[in-house]
């Protein structure tokens, strides 16, 4: 352990080829095994992390808080801007998977392939063709929030035929989409309400039954963005109830865990948080957390501040 390495508190679960790098320019500490808390001027963890206040608190010469992951909600930006540490994320690296991911779940539900597919390893095929599905093409897709995956998964929706209309904190004037004013009305609008949001304070439980009821019994809900952005237990009434058609999800709002209830409807196709995962992209997002985090402390520019702190 070289003395003049700066000292990392790691609080989530890494891979090799993101904790080796860290290992070779820090001094690695995990929560269970911090050391001396003045010690600490680093901290990282993973996009879903909650960066508690209070842990902050008790590291009194912390500089930078490097997030794994595009979503940085967990981390108390006003607290960080108030002390003056630094913060950064993983932009753009993973915008591509993400977005086919949402392309995987409109055409999933739609088409009814998770359900198409357990039917022939039932043997069903054996006895009757499956049920008909659902074309996309034609149909609307409401994205709420257009930003750089936001586009990307219009790109990909409209490549297959599909109508595009936007929400999002106000219109953007470089975009033909058409812009609806408030989430209802894009609910209301669309055949396929796919959440490409930020998470936080400012979107928790946006997507409520009051969506889901503007969304309609013909409507199918696709979540990329946080789990925090949906009402789960509003949604779960409504894909009971058959208020909205379907839902096809990729987060939740305790992961790992997912309720019961969901996971018994036949109309939710359930994905574990894979947005980001290949090979590829993790791979980039641990060498942008690494390259960010040695640039802070080479008096560099940051590769990839988060706005609220740029």
């Amino acid at each position: 352990m070289s003395p003049g390495k700066p000292h990392l508190l790691i609080l989530a679960t890494f891979p090799d080829f993101l904790r080796k790098p860290l290992e070779e320019s820090f001094v690695c500490h995990d929560a269970q095994n911090m050391g001396a808390p003045e010690d600490i001027r680093a901290v990282t963890g993973q996009g879903g992390t909650h960066y508690d206040e209070k842990i902050l608190r008790t590291l009194p010469n912390l500089e930078i808080i490097s997030v794994f992951g595009v979503g940085y909600d967990g981390v108390p930006i006003a607290y960080c801007k108030e002390r003056g540490i630094r913060v950064t994320n993983t932009p753009d690296v993973l915008t591509e998977d993400v977005a086919d991911v949402a392309l995987a779940l409109v055409l999933m539900t739609a088409r009814r392939f998770l359900e198409a597919n357990r039917y022939l390893h039932a043997g069903g095929w054996q006895k009757a063709l499956f049920e008909l599905s659902t074309k996309p093409g034609g149909k609307r897709a409401g994205i709420f929030g257009l930003g750089r995956i936001g586009k990307a998964i219009a790109h990909r929706l409209e490549a297959i035929g599909m109508e595009i209309g936007y929400h999002g904190r106000k219109p953007q004037a470089d975009i033909k989409y058409p812009y609806f004013s408030s989430l209802n009305e894009l609910a209301a609008w669309s055949d396929f309400l796919i959440v490409a949001s930020p998470g936080g304070d400012a979107t928790r439980n946006v997507v409520n039954a009051e969506v889901l009821r503007e969304l309609g019994s013909e409507g199918t809900l696709i979540n990329i963005a946080r789990g925090s952005v949906v009402d789960e237990p509003a949604l779960i009434r409504a894909l009971q109830s058959g208020v909205i058609k379907a839902a096809g999800l990729d987060v939740f709002a305790h992961e790992p865990n997912v309720p019961a209830e969901l996971l018994a409807l036949p109309n939710a196709v359930l994905l574990p948080h894979v947005g980001s995962g290949t090979n590829e992209t993790r791979r980039a997002m641990a060498d942008l957390v690494v390259k960010n985090l040695r640039a802070h402390f080479a008096g560099q520019r940051l590769l990839t501040p988060v706005p609220e702190l740029a």
